[in-house]
């Protein structure tokens, strides 16, 4: 792999779709190892936005826009890092061989939609998956459900990011706003959700699996120590690694994300999320790209998942041993309001072998995360205890 210099003729150059704070992060890696990088957003100011060496605000689910704009740079890779892009364009634009997309166009296209991904999990490769049904209407969820679902349940849009418009719902009574909820929190297509039945797993996991170029110039798959986290109103709001569990689960879960990440090909990092009892392991999604829980790794790995997703999507080797343990505590801002600041912070780092990132996000929303706090240790728990004290000491505040 050569890689040329930035901002001349011999560039090589990586558009990212969706410059997010995980998209961000993605684009210091990138830019480490000499890459031009050009972030697009549907918003200005965007994080990847702030360190990108063109930034650019567009509608990515604008199929002639997204076009005009390839046409426009040329890169020769595009990173997806959110939902709601044109999919088919990207296959389009991968088969006019203007650029390649990472991980691939079909992987993309097949992981951006929840139907997708889980028809061709469990129908086409057998993986152990919940029950679930689609529905488009309100009466057909209640169909779905009444069919063998059952209550509890959850319901989601088919596309959507950071648990938008997922709901868990118990009864009857619950269903008509979790319906509405699910259509407001679709990032494409609002009237169509996914019905789950609802798993008592022990934990569950994201398990980052990295495709990637060995020694012999073939493509191998590695693992990431398993991430353990927790979900509010299907967003997570803390992380932490090494998730314990039975060397049994653990081959069972390598066997479904490397099942899953081969099927979907290319190369780079998926986030691979599996609910796990016992010894016993469901699928449950797939994400071609870094993962919000993987934050975590920012001080747990050799290389982070940011790292690991820059290198292997460039050709390059990978190393996803463990350094030490740690955990991620998300920072909210807790109110709706724009340019708001942090206070506090100086007291947050105080707490030793603890580290911050805010995101730098120009707008801040009730449940927006603005920020992530990182602690890193021997033991998971004791690093759970820090992360969580180091978020709650930060205090986002109207200027």
């Amino acid at each position: 792999m050569k890689i040329g210099t930035p901002l001349s003729p011999t560039a090589t150059r990586v558009m990212l779709l969706g410059s997010g704070e995980l998209g961000k992060e993605v684009i210091i890696a990138l830019q480490r190892l000499g890459v031009e990088v050009i972030a697009v957003d549907r918003y200005p100011d965007a994080p990847g936005h702030q360190v990108a060496h063109r930034a650019y605000v567009i509608d990515m689910t604008d199929a002639d826009a997204l076009r005009a704009l390839v046409d426009q740079e040329r890169p020769q890779l595009i990173v997806p890092e959110i939902e709601a892009i044109a999919t088919d364009e990207l296959a389009r634009i991968e088969a006019d061989g203007l650029a390649r997309v990472v991980p691939t166009a079909r992987a993309t296209q097949l992981t951006m939609n929840r139907e997708g991904i889980r028809r061709l999990a469990a129908e086409e490769l057998g993986l152990p998956t919940s029950r679930y049904a689609f529905a488009e209407s309100f009466r057909e969820l209640e169909q779905a459900i009444e069919g063998g679902i059952g209550y509890p349940c959850i319901i989601k849009p088919v596309m959507s990011s950071s648990g938008k418009g997922q709901s868990t719902v118990n009864s009857p009574e619950e269903l008509e706003a979790a319906w509405q909820y699910a259509k407001e929190g679709g990032r494409v297509d609002r009237g169509r959700v996914i019905v789950e039945e609802m798993i008592l797993f022990d934990y569950e996991i994201t398990l980052l699996t990295v495709r990637a170029m060995d020694a012999q110039g073939q493509i191998g798959t590695q693992f990431c120590a398993p991430i353990g986290h927790r979900q509010e109103q299907g967003d997570y709001v803390e992380s932490w690694q090494p998730q314990r569990m039975s060397d049994k689960a653990m081959q069972r879960a390598q066997s479904v994300a490397e099942t899953i990440t081969s099927k979907l090909g290319g190369c780079g990092l998926f986030g691979v999320e599996l609910f796990v009892r016992g010894n016993e392991v469901w699928f449950s999604e797939v994400s071609p790209r870094p993962h919000d829980t993987g934050m975590v790794t920012m001080v747990t790995q050799w290389q982070n998942e940011f790292e690991l997703h820059a290198r292997a999507i460039l050709g390059l080797p990978v190393d996803t041993m463990l350094r030490n343990a740690g955990a991620s505590a998300v920072i909210y801002g807790g109110m709706e309001q724009g340019g708001i600041v942090f206070d506090q912070v100086e007291q947050a780092l105080s707490i030793p072998r603890s580290e911050l990132r805010l995101f730098g996000k120009p707008e801040s929303f009730t449940r927006r995360r603005m920020g992530v706090a990182l602690a890193y240790g021997e033991q998971t728990d004791e690093c759970r205890l820090r992360a969580a004290e180091v978020a709650g000491r930060v205090k986002p505040q109207a200027e």
